[in-house]
């Protein structure tokens, strides 16, 4: 929680910035009208991605232009504000808007057009909008971007944790034979999804800052790192799954354990916290690697002591799990599938 403060906190600290910033530029620069709306733009602007951010101005400059336009034409009423919503919306779809674009464009088309203020408005407003949008990025990337790096450290490391402890949960419940306890494993395990998609779109939104904000782009390079990883902890994830789920059968069918099962589980787990680690201290993931050969040694010994059909199933999943670990981790395809023991036991 308090992570979470100290994060948005900082975005907030931009919008009370950017709306300051967007005020005076509308007001003093500019001399419009309605400086209002210029700030009013921050509050969906600010701390999303910039793309996001984009796709928000677009749908307000075309709500503006239609919302005002089409009203002041046709005049208020229910029917007349659903068109003006309906073709709002159509026109930024045109532009191949988002969702952003598109009820931003719906929402400004009628707050806009129900505001009679004086004659054509639509460009003061539409002014005003790009005044907002503007110093909405200008502040987020220039005057007081967020560090991509504490970003990334606060998303990722809670999920690597995460993670990795139900992994050693569950290595422990398959050495005790504890089957509540791998269930509660396994649960806890699949609610982790939002998180890690969570995760995902933090560290894309922590690259973009590093590509544009010329202060924070040394920090690119481990940012990068991150990014090329995600497709594969996404496998490590989906992988991680069902082998725990087979873990849960293992337990449940009454198989035979070998010790080094277990402990090739946990060290799965110890490899997943070190990659994270490895990465903020910009080394080469040579212990990351490391713990997950071993996981893989543990499980070839296990294979080799025999296992049963779930057990099986277990040690295929980890398999393919620790391949996908260490090509997050920089190696080529062929040299994970090859230290993972996937070609001698696929």
């Amino acid at each position: 929680m308090y992570d979470r403060l100290r994060t948005y906190l900082v975005v907030a600290v931009q919008a009370g910035l950017a709306a300051g910033l967007a005020w005076f530029v509308a007001d003093s620069v500019l001399d419009n009208a309605q400086p209002l709306f210029a700030p009013a733009v921050i509050a969906g602007a600010i701390g999303k991605r910039v793309r996001r951010s984009v796709e928000l101005i677009a749908g307000v400059v075309v709500g503006a232009f239609v919302g005002h336009w089409l009203i002041r034409l046709t005049g208020t009423g229910p029917a007349r504000t659903g068109l003006v919503v309906a073709l709002a919306i159509s026109v930024a779809v045109l532009f191949r808007g988002g969702g952003a674009a598109m009820a931003q464009a719906g929402s400004t088309a009628v707050l806009l057009g129900l505001v009679t203020a004086g004659p054509d408005l639509a460009v003061p407003r539409t002014t005003s909008a790009l005044v907002g949008g503007v110093a909405a990025l200008a502040v987020a990337l220039l005057i007081l971007p967020l560090n991509p790096l504490r970003v990334v450290r606060r998303a990722a490391g809670p999920t690597a944790d995460l993670f990795a402890g139900q992994l050693t949960a569950a290595a422990q419940a398959l050495a005790g034979r504890d089957l509540t306890r791998a269930d509660e494993a396994l649960r806890a395990f699949t609610a982790g999804k939002a998180r890690r998609q969570q995760t995902a779109e933090m560290i894309a939104a922590a690259q973009e800052v590093a590509i544009l904000s010329p202060w924070r782009r040394r920090r690119l390079g481990v940012i990068r790192r991150y990014q090329y990883a995600v497709e594969h902890f996404d496998n490590v994830y989906t992988s991680g799954r069902e082998m725990m789920r087979w873990i849960v059968a293992t337990i449940r069918e009454g198989e035979s354990v070998p010790a080094s099962l277990p402990a090739a589980i946990e060290h799965l787990g110890e490899a997943l916290r070190l990659l994270h680690r490895d990465f903020l201290a910009g080394r080469e993931p040579e212990p990351t690697r490391a713990r997950a050969r071993q996981a893989i040694e543990e499980a070839d010994e296990a294979y080799a002591e025999g296992l049963e059909f779930s057990g099986n199933a277990v040690v295929a999943q980890l398999r393919v799990a620790v391949s996908e670990l260490l090509q997050a981790s920089g190696l080529p395809e062929a040299g994970a599938n090859e230290q993972a023991g996937l070609r001698r036991h696929g």
